[in-house]
């Protein structure tokens, strides 16, 4: 069946068409090739007898002359008329043929005062309409930006997720709902109005939201939250209106709003209140509120930070059932990685069991990199498949960044990055509990990382012994005392390491009561919330001054603890330091086993 097409019509068409006109008659004129003369000239040719016929409009005189000689070309002439009562007697007298045309001047006039504000029109037009940035310009900045996705377009479901088994399951409820709600109005149940999808960045909300569209069969509004704000006042609360007015004529449907956190901050925090941010957010309540949940509208946000969201937001009959989306678990990172698998050629030497215990803490994202990364090398390397070396190079290489095997080290600066990390190496396998060993390498990897311990954890960890945290800060501080060791003084090269241990030495006094000294306490002021990944700026907490002391100097002694117990420890293996170190030297890459042999021996 055809369909009918709109014609729009654009204001640029007349400007054009005008145009188009000037430049048609330029083009006629020129192509006449008329002789501009003087008014003098022309009554010196009048009197000459050289003039055959001419034409008097208001403003100008044209006409042609007489040929001469053998040629019968008469030229074209014009010239500027003047107040002449003479004229008509001399052209009488020579037998000129004359003429008098009145010339209206209202068109001219016309287009005089009319393009140039049609010309000023559009510019106004074409700016207003790239100053709107909307969907239909300007005048429908108040309409909602959501991308509408019908039932047929969603094409995600619940095969599509892996590793988040739980969060599926409490997603399912609301399918039913979407599929059969009268299962649930039959004994006067209602569904939660609101669902909230809490989780670190990566983890697949987004994603999760989408199939149980897919899942539903229903229409789904995808918006972010930043869309809602823009610099006029009102557009974010006319957005809000608009979307639930759109939803409601597409219910059953699903609005999801992603980074609910740009719009849903607490009211009234901070120096600064922005106003229009918080008549979005009062908006959003009211519509919350006003909608009836039967007619079938699912309203689904996510954030990773939820605890700055608006307590409003989080009352029952809003957004009042939250669902974690947290980081998979070693079978999670398994599903996820076959997830992902399915449009690549994978090798029989890919063991995806591997790095999926390879990769603890992960988020579904990072392992859809790692995937990724793996085929790009593969292609790079002109393979027919992805192999298991390619994945676990996508692992370190996502991990420590890429390999620069172009950064050349002098001998002195290789030689200590070898000791430094056969150090670490050493260390972690002479601590029990340490995580195993899998490669070490003396090769360069991102920013700063001249060199790496890759340590392979054999299972997924939740919780953390004292002892186990003691023995993290050995490892980290065996580089820097091999260094000691070996050449009798420290480098720079240690400076992330005494970072991290240090970290953890103020986590065991500060948040985990650790510490013999200050007892069974915690003295954080505010723990930052797991999901978060950025590092929170310092702050002094609710302690006195004689207290951050007895903090200094209890996290100077936990320190100071492991690094005379590393000084003994590689004392006792300066052998097999010395002989790893040269090994890795020549090679550039040893394993964990290489090392485990060589510590053996001795």
């Amino acid at each position: 069946m055809p369909v009918d097409k709109k014609i729009s019509f654009s204001i640029w068409y007349v400007v054009l068409a005008m145009i188009a006109i000037v430049l048609v008659h330029d083009f006629i004129v020129a192509t006449q090739k008329l002789e501009e003369l003087p008014y003098s000239e022309f009554r010196t040719l009048v009197v000459s007898d050289k003039v055959a016929e001419v034409t008097v409009t208001n403003q100008r005189v044209t006409g042609k002359l007489k040929s001469e000689g053998v040629s019968k070309d008469q030229k074209l002439f014009t010239t500027v008329r003047v107040e002449d009562p003479d004229l008509v007697k001399e052209l009488n007298a020579h037998n000129v043929t004359f003429s008098g045309v009145i010339e209206s001047t209202f068109l001219r006039d016309l287009l005089s005062w009319v393009l140039p504000a049609l010309v000023f029109v559009g510019i106004w037009f074409f700016a207003m309409k790239r100053f709107g940035q909307g969907q239909s310009g300007f005048m429908t900045v108040g309409q909602s930006k959501a991308k509408i996705y019908a039932e047929k377009d969603t094409k995600v479901t619940f095969a599509d997720v892996a590793g988040v088994d739980e969060a599926k399951e409490e997603l399912r409820e609301v399918i039913d709902f979407l599929k059969t709600p009268e299962r649930f109005t039959r004994l006067g149940g209602k569904i939660p109005k609101g669902i909230l999808l809490v989780g670190p960045p990566g983890t697949g909300k987004t994603l999760l939201a989408r199939a149980v569209a897919g899942e539903a069969g229903v229409t789904f509004f995808s918006i972010s939250g930043s869309e809602f704000v823009e610099m006029f006042v009102g557009v974010g609360a006319a957005r809000v209106r608009d979307l639930f007015e759109q939803a409601k004529v597409k219910a059953p449907c699903i609005i999801f709003i992603d980074e609910l956190d740009a719009i849903g901050k607490a009211r009234g925090m901070g120096p600064m209140a922005h106003e229009e941010r918080e008549q979005t957010l009062n908006q959003l309540l009211v519509e919350m509120d006003g909608f009836d949940p039967r007619i079938g509208v699912i309203l689904m946000a996510a954030t990773n930070r939820p605890e700055i969201l608006d307590p409003a937001l989080l009352r029952a009959g809003r957004f009042d059932r939250q669902v974690l989306v947290d980081r998979a678990d070693k079978i999670g990172r398994l599903a996820i990685l076959r997830v992902h698998a399915k449009q690549v050629v994978l090798g029989p030497d890919a063991d995806l069991e591997v790095i999926a215990a390879m990769t603890p803490g992960f988020s579904g994202a990072d392992l859809a990199n790692i995937i990724n990364e793996a085929t790009l090398l593969a292609v790079r390397r002109n393979k027919e498949q992805v192999g298991h070396s390619e994945l676990q190079e996508a692992v370190e290489r996502v991990v420590g960044g890429l390999e620069k095997k172009n950064r050349v080290l002098n001998k002195m600066e290789k030689e200590r990055v070898a000791h430094h990390e056969v150090g670490h190496a050493l260390v972690a396998l002479s601590v029990p509990g340490a995580d195993p060993i899998q490669k070490i390498s003396i090769i360069p990897r991102g920013i700063a990382a001249l060199g790496y311990t890759l340590q392979l954890p054999t299972e997924d960890r939740f919780l953390m012994t004292k002892t186990e945290l003691e023995n993290k800060i050995a490892v980290l501080l065996g580089g820097r005392n091999a260094e000691e060791l070996i050449f009798g003084e420290a480098s720079t090269g240690a400076q992330n390491d005494l970072v991290r241990a240090t970290d953890i030495a103020k986590s065991m006094v500060k948040s985990y009561g650790m510490s013999e000294k200050l007892g069974t306490i915690t003295l954080d002021r505010e723990r930052q919330p797991l999901m978060m990944q950025i590092q929170a700026p310092q702050e002094k907490g609710d302690y006195s001054e004689e207290t951050a002391r007895e903090i200094d100097c209890e996290v100077r002694r936990i320190v100071d603890e492991q690094y005379g117990r590393v000084k003994q420890l590689l004392t006792e293996r300066k052998a097999a330091l010395l002989e790893g170190a040269k090994r890795l030297l020549v090679d550039e890459v040893i394993s964990g086993a290489d090392l485990k042999a060589i510590m053996d021996k001795y």
